[in-house]
């Protein structure tokens, strides 16, 4: 069995997840929950396994560092992979990326939340669990600014899952370890890039939790996720990675730039055969911001219950709006293409040195491949804009037959 054939496999189950351990049985996270399939893994086609998703180009950085991340698409299927090495060997993680562009509409989230897309400047936390959807609710509020502002956007990722094709607004994406070494320094360059607008992955330590609030503290618009399990935790655990003695001028500068927190989470609904996003929606109202410069995470929850004209959302309230829809939106099933015509190979780009990783002679001496310039990564979707015109898809097919020639 190949990474093909298992990619195809969870995607005929309609598994969200794909984890490979040897010494155990492949396992399928199928509507939240895991299923084993098949029988155990064995070490030799773990590494085997783990060598087809890394490729040979990025083989040598990933004995080094212990861990790879990447976007690609494999059996018409984009995925997220993370490989690494546990004690048992070589093991990966899959997460399958939905097969539709994302906006409000198609994640079937609340329309209120398009207010947040048009706020000039600010920091707009979303949170949630593992798996819950907040990169696609990230490109869904990216997806909006495009369609309806001439703004500059910069995001920095690790990996890039969705490719935003610039319709009102001009985009610049950066991948952490391949345009970038950090989000550090990719967040110190962007400041200087005259952005509007800088989406982050993910906030993960302090120096990138501190440049991310001066952007916003700047008059800049900031898209970032963290993992908490609602909007007081997302909160306090930002100001809590910061050292005590400068934790309250932190939660000041926090209370300063706060533009919203959305929590997220994603539950099954068998009456509609759909895992549906419930959110708790906190709005920086001037009682919330005062709240946050006091550290009194546990006074939160008054000002959502009484915040509704605000567009502010508790937990019960959005269930109760979830329960009263009808209309939902279905994803479509998964396009039956072949890998190679969709995106160029992922691994042709080059990446920077990281830190640690044992390089050989061999790819030391291996030329590196210059990627195309208007080419997405593979494993990345193309958010096509809906107004696109006919003569540039036109001349998209006429220079994809010249290739398709040579």
């Amino acid at each position: 069995m190949d990474l093909h054939q298992i990619v195809a496999q969870a995607a005929q189950q309609k598994a969200s997840d794909i984890h490979v351990e040897p010494g155990l049985r492949l396992t399928f996270r199928i509507l939240g929950e895991l299923r084993p399939a098949g029988d155990a893994v064995t070490p030799s086609l773990a590494a085997g396994l783990a060598r087809e998703a890394v490729g040979d180009d990025g083989w040598d950085e990933y004995l080094g560092r212990g861990s790879f991340d990447l976007a690609r698409t494999i059996s018409g299927v984009r995925c997220r992979i993370n490989a690494l090495q546990s004690m048992r060997g070589h093991g990966l993680a899959i997460r399958l990326l939905p097969s539709l562009q994302p906006d409000l509409e198609s994640l079937n989230l609340h329309p209120d939340l398009r207010q947040l897309a048009q706020r000039e400047h600010g920091l707009i936390l979303i949170s949630g669990p593992t798996g819950c959807g907040k990169s696609s609710t990230q490109a869904a509020l990216l997806q909006e600014i495009n369609l309806h502002q001439a703004r500059h956007i910069v995001t920095i990722e690790q990996p890039i899952e969705y490719a935003l094709r610039p319709a009102l607004s001009f985009i610049r994406q950066r991948e952490v370890g391949r345009d970038t070494p950090s989000f550090e320094q990719a967040l110190l360059d962007a400041l200087r890039e005259d952005p509007d607008v800088i989406m982050l992955g993910e906030l993960r330590e302090p120096a990138c939790m501190r440049l991310a609030l001066n952007a916003a503290e700047t008059g800049h618009l900031v898209l970032a996720t963290v993992h908490s399990a609602n909007v007081n935790e997302a909160l306090q655990r930002l100001v809590l990675a910061f050292p005590a003695e400068i934790q309250a001028s932190i939660a000041a500068q926090l209370a300063d730039c706060m533009a919203a927190v959305i929590c997220q989470r994603l539950r099954y609904r068998p009456e509609f055969d759909l895992r549906i996003p419930e959110c708790e929606i906190l709005i920086a109202t001037s009682s919330v911001r005062n709240n946050i410069r006091q550290a009194e995470w546990f006074k939160l929850g008054r000002p959502m219950e009484t915040g509704a004209s605000d567009g502010m959302w508790t937990w019960d309230r959005y269930r109760a709006w979830v329960e009263g829809r009808r209309d939902w939106h279905r994803p479509p099933p998964p396009a039956a293409v072949a890998e190679a015509e969709l995106e160029p190979d992922r691994q042709s780009v080059p990446r920077p040195p990281v830190r640690g990783a044992r390089t050989t002679a061999a790819a030391r001496a291996r030329p590196e491949v210059a990627p195309e310039a208007t080419a997405p990564a593979e494993g990345v979707l193309e958010i096509v804009p809906p107004e696109a015109e006919l003569a540039d898809i036109l001349s998209e097919l006429e220079q994809a037959g010249r290739r398709g020639k040579k």
